[in-house]
């Protein structure tokens, strides 16, 4: 799972340049082999840190779309899945310190950041996201 998730990052950040959240989104369905509507990938492609304004983390966002959808294929109550991103988000922060991209990013941002220089944290938050998301679908 690990080594499929590093190279699936890769494939995603720089052969089809997509963003954290999207990647995430469907590195999550890929491992839970659920089919994700190409309209929800859509909908994803502003979500790097709120389309880079450097709020709420995409990974956070992608993870959270994820289990809303996961969860109700599941069929999950609403009131558990809310429950579930809540517990999801309270981790996350603990984990990693932040829910926030502005500071989970490697160096913050500037003019001359390189491209996807999270690829490293978007590879252990997508772990993360799979390891939380079959512990909690258990319950």
């Amino acid at each position: 799972m690990k080594e499929y998730i590093i190279k699936r990052v890769h494939e995603l950040y720089w052969e089809e340049d997509i963003n954290c959240a999207r990647t995430a989104l469907i590195c999550l369905s890929e491992l839970f082999e659920v089919a994700i509507e190409q309209q929800t990938i859509r909908s994803a492609v502003g979500l790097h840190g709120a389309g880079g304004y450097r709020a709420q983390c995409g990974l956070v966002e992608g993870s959270l779309m994820f289990i809303g959808i996961y969860f109700h294929i599941l069929g999950k109550t609403e009131a558990d899945i809310v429950s579930a991103c809540y517990d999801f988000a309270f981790d996350f922060d603990k984990t990693f310190g932040s829910l926030r991209c502005l500071e989970l990013r490697p160096t913050g941002f500037s003019d001359n950041d390189p491209p996807h220089m999270c690829e490293n944290l978007t590879c252990s938050a997508i772990e993360f996201a799979y390891n939380y998301i079959s512990e909690i679908k258990k319950r």
